[in-house]
């Protein structure tokens, strides 16, 4: 069969795999994936602390999480998360990920806009279903106004409506102690806007336009998921995470003071010519492909199997059905990751 696999080109900012390098304003920038894997996993590297706030407010879910957690306390409440999904059989999320996007499909007619009316909504409610949620459409409301504000240094009106929102999914969230209702939040959270990013990533890159078949492997669930390995590499849904280092330490040949703000560009890293063989070619299945997107060590990504089953029972459905309109791409503003605003496909 003739290799057709899309051209993934490398975003207009995206900087060059090279040595940590520091500006004043910016603090360091990492971008080789020995030095970002590196720093994931040494202690030195921690996640920059936030403020806390009232019980049911923004920032106090923020204080609350395993994802903006101290060292001292992270460990238990990733444990929250890790319990959690441990519940949850990804197969069965992938599978209710795919009825459901079947059913908004046959109630689309011949357009919609898979942002809007999938990529966001379905993974939500199929999770907040299965972890208990009173209300899991709701809740998946509710939780896109959170992840909007999510990263500390949001405008205050975000911040208002989000605090709102946390107080809607407390009122839905399932009995448990406070932190434990947190977490669980906050890994609905997490899901929102990265599964979004992945999804929508996809969909523009595999969905045949019109007047192009469709190319490469059939949309099984397997070989969906060396599809999405591959979107997550060249188009990562999160381009970067930021840390800042608790005492001085060196990385990369460079010496970063202690209190330095750092950031770990992941789709740089993922780049790497150290590391992938032909690193801008899209090759589903690499081996060892040392993905990291989800991160890496005691913090990485502990729903990574789950994220990736929702978004491909999303994707074996559009694949199977949809096409994409030709339209140029649009991206919200954010300083890290990568979601599409609209995307819209034809329906049959």
């Amino acid at each position: 069969m003739t290799d057709t696999w899309p051209h993934i080109a490398p975003a207009a900012s995206l900087p060059a795999c090279g040595p940590p390098s520091y500006e004043p304003e910016r603090g360091w920038w990492v971008t080789r994936h020995a030095d970002v894997r590196t720093a994931l996993t040494h202690p030195a590297f921690e996640v920059p602390a936030v403020d806390s706030g009232p019980y049911g407010t923004l920032a106090w879910l923020r204080a609350s999480v395993s994802r903006f957690s101290t060292p001292q306390q992270h460990g238990e409440r990733r444990a929250i998360v890790v319990d959690a999904l441990g519940a949850l059989d990804p197969d069965e999320l992938r599978d209710e990920a795919a009825r459901s996007t079947v059913a908004v499909l046959d109630r689309a007619g011949g357009r919609l806009d898979v942002m809007r009316a999938l990529a966001r909504p379905v993974p939500l409610r199929v999770l907040a279903e299965r972890l208990g949620f009173a209300d899991p459409a709701a809740a998946g409301t509710a939780v896109a106004v959170v992840a909007a504000a999510y990263h500390p240094g949001v405008d205050v009106a975000l911040v208002g409506r989000a605090d709102r929102a946390v107080s809607t999914l407390l009122a839905v969230a399932p009995p448990a102690a406070p932190e434990v209702r947190a977490n669980l939040i906050g890994l609905l959270v997490q899901a929102c806007d990265a599964t979004a990013g992945l999804i929508g990533a996809a969909a523009h890159h595999l969905l045949p336009s019109p007047g192009r078949l469709a190319g490469g492997d059939s949309p099984g669930a397997a070989g969906t998921a060396k599809l999405l390995a591959e979107v997550l590499r060249l188009d990562p849904p999160v381009r970067a995470t930021r840390r800042v280092t608790a005492t001085e330490v060196r990385l990369g040949g460079r010496d970063l003071p202690a209190g330095s703000p750092v950031l770990l560009r992941f789709d740089a890293a993922n780049r790497d010519p150290q590391v992938f063989a032909e690193p801008a070619a899209f090759r589903p299945g690499r081996p060892g492909a040392g993905l990291l997107t989800f991160g890496a060590g005691e913090r990485g990504c502990p729903g990574d199997r789950h994220a990736l089953a929702l978004a491909t029972g999303v994707l074996d459905v559009l694949r199977e059905r949809c096409r994409r309109a030709r339209a140029p791409l649009c991206h919200e503003p954010h300083p890290t990751l990568t979601v599409p605003k609209n995307l819209e496909v034809s329906v049959r």
